[in-house]
């Protein structure tokens, strides 16, 4: 019996072997990144900040992030690298909070990062889906965290309704309005030490957004537009400064 014919069974079970063997092998090198799924779903955005910019002078964040430094702060640079994280600083020419932003698509999602607010301080986790026209900037939702409360809002159903919006600015609400409008949000008391940092936990799941800080359960919200279909922009907002590091996203099953 000739074993080292090519067609003859035994042959090809070894070469089956060898192929899977070196399949494996070729795995084993290929970069983590192809494989950035956790046990409750895809990573979508994972950002560590070890990185330095080519300019000191100019606002580079790069990753894919983007800012509204150029049209609401005069081009001031508000947001900057520094010893791997990153610092957001509202200039003083500016016209409104500052806004850093990353592109994302999911329905759910749980967002973690790390950061740290001094005493006045206040950081946003604003979820956007800039084709909704019925809200103005395409706000969703969002947590906003300062030192002493967390707010959890539905922006959607809520004060960036176009019709709310419009008429709290022309100051033509009614009592029940404004009684309706401040149902969309909910507040937690917290009390975390200022100037130091803190592990933040953001959860999307249906209509219910809920808040983790430093492994200990803050609070969560069910509301409407919290469960909008399609979020398309992770907003970090920024009324005065902060500090945020190790940026993840992950979109659930």
């Amino acid at each position: 019996m000739n074993l080292f014919c090519l067609n003859h069974p035994l042959r090809k079970s070894a070469k089956m072997k060898l192929f899977f063997s070196l399949a494996g092998v070729a795995l084993f090198f290929l970069p983590a990144s192809l494989f950035a799924v956790d046990a409750h779903g895809e990573v979508i955005l994972e950002d560590h900040f070890e990185r330095t910019e080519t300019d000191d002078q100019l606002e580079q964040v790069g990753n894919g992030w983007g800012t509204n430094s150029k049209s609401r702060a005069k081009g001031v640079k508000q947001v900057d690298l520094v010893d791997g994280a990153m610092h957001i600083t509202r200039a003083d020419v500016a016209d409104h909070g500052v806004s850093v932003t990353h592109e994302v698509a999911f329905k759910d999602a749980t967002i973690e990062l790390r950061f740290k607010l001094g005493k006045n301080d206040d950081l946003g986790i604003n979820i956007a889906d800039m084709k909704e026209k019925s809200v103005h900037a395409g706000h969703i939702c969002m947590t906003r965290i300062r030192p002493n409360r967390v707010e959890i809002v539905d922006l959607k159903t809520g004060r960036m309704d176009l019709k709310n919006r419009e008429r709290r600015l022309a100051n033509q609400l009614s009592e029940d309005e404004k009684r309706d409008i401040n149902k969309k949000s909910k507040y937690f008391k917290v009390d975390l030490k200022a100037n130091q940092w803190h592990q933040l936990k953001v959860s999307i799941q249906g209509d219910v957004m809920s808040v983790t800080i430093d492994e200990k359960f803050v609070g969560k919200f069910q509301s409407n537009g919290i469960g909008h279909l399609t979020k398309s922009r992770l907003r970090l907002a920024v009324g005065k400064s902060a500090w945020v590091d190790d940026v993840k996203v992950t979109r659930l099953n």
